[in-house]
């Protein structure tokens, strides 16, 4: 036996310590390797370089209401598959793994509560669920949720985050544009408010239709916020387009948007937004 293992088999045995897998944060834009804690603390906001990273509905609700205030409003039933869809998997397969993977019954929640003392309803699209897009159960959650703005006299906040209409369900995903233009409407003829936050990405139907309707548009830094791709307009055009095209800051300075504000100052930015639009209580 060689000196090595002699002096190994007198040590006592340490037992390797395990590290969690989730500890740290890796920032997808900088690299930067972030403590999981102080990057949630952060609003899931990279301290370095500022990227904004995609949350669920709760999260957003979370960050949003004023603390214990806010409940959910439950989710209309809708006719799940209509289409008996199949691709490289059935529709319904791919809905129970979406289901699994966020615990949430579709791509949309929304909330009642208070922001900043103010009342509010507010739509979070959940990009994590089929990438947020828009199908029956979308469409009447966000009819849901302009409903129950109507029914309690105060705005209604949606935050979008969508690659579009969700292909698996055809026709009636693209019904949903002017379904919720409607809604719309009848939150603009009871003289409500309706705000739309752009988060990334905001893209398809979702853009063409609730998305760019509001009476204040606003976009968190760097969102990406489009109809078509760019690839597909640049083979469309034949020409290159303008670095930035598409991002939140680009459409700011071109007028399709109102502000662009960091999710640390979100909160504060819509309760001041609601006290002035905001009907006065009789």
């Amino acid at each position: 036996m060689s000196w090595l293992n002699r002096v190994r088999n007198a040590l006592p045995f340490i037992a390797k310590r395990e590290t969690p897998d989730n500890l740290w944060h890796k920032c997808a834009s900088c690299g930067q390797l972030i403590f999981a804690r102080e990057w949630e603390e952060n609003l899931s906001v990279c301290p370095k370089c500022g990227r904004h990273d995609r949350i669920g509905a709760r999260a957003r609700f979370r960050q949003v209401f004023d603390e214990g205030s806010y409940t959910l409003l439950p989710n209309p039933k809708v006719v799940e598959d209509p289409l008996k869809f199949r691709d490289s998997k059935r529709y319904a397969d791919r809905l129970k793994q979406a289901r699994a993977d966020t615990q949430e019954p579709d791509a949309l929640l929304n909330a009642r509560g208070t922001i900043g003392g103010e009342r509010a309803v507010v739509g979070v699209q959940d990009f994590g669920f089929m990438g947020g897009s828009m199908g029956l159960g979308v469409g009447a959650a966000f009819v849901t949720g302009a409903q129950a703005a109507i029914a309690d006299r105060c705005p209604y906040i949606i935050f979008t985050a969508a690659g579009g209409a969700r292909m698996q369900e055809g026709i009636l995903s693209l019904m949903q544009m002017p379904k919720t233009t409607v809604a719309i409407a009848e939150l603009r003829e009871a003289g409500l408010p309706y705000i739309v936050v752009m988060t990334d990405p905001t893209t398809g139907g979702v853009t063409a239709s609730y998305a760019m309707l509001g009476d204040v548009h606003i976009a968190e830094p760097n969102a990406l916020i489009g109809f078509a791709g760019q690839r597909v307009i640049e083979s469309t055009i034949r020409e290159k387009l303008p670095e930035g095209f598409q991002r939140a800051e680009y459409l700011l300075d071109h007028g399709m948007l109102d502000m662009v504000v960091a999710r640390k100052d979100m909160k504060t930015t819509l309760a001041r937004l609601i006290a002035y639009l905001a009907p006065v209580p009789a």
